[in-house]
């Protein structure tokens, strides 16, 4: 795991399980959570060919509380 000063550079729900996703500087994507620290919490998200990733603003990073 990365630590948690890492720059997320894109935020996205997945359309099919209804999460949000997280690419991270290194081009890793990462689930998370709807608990506090969710950046700390994430966890690896491997996409399927049922993955439907849609791009959120990314304002969201706030209201996610992600690492600028």
């Amino acid at each position: 795991m990365t630590t948690a000063n890492e720059c997320v550079v894109a935020i996205y729900v997945d359309r099919t399980s209804h999460q949000w996703v997280v690419r991270d500087a290194d081009g890793r994507l990462w689930t998370l959570t709807s608990i506090k620290q969710s950046w700390e919490n994430r966890q690896p998200f491997i996409p399927n060919d049922e993955t439907e990733l849609e791009s959120v603003p990314r304002h969201y990073k706030a209201v996610l509380g992600l690492p600028y």
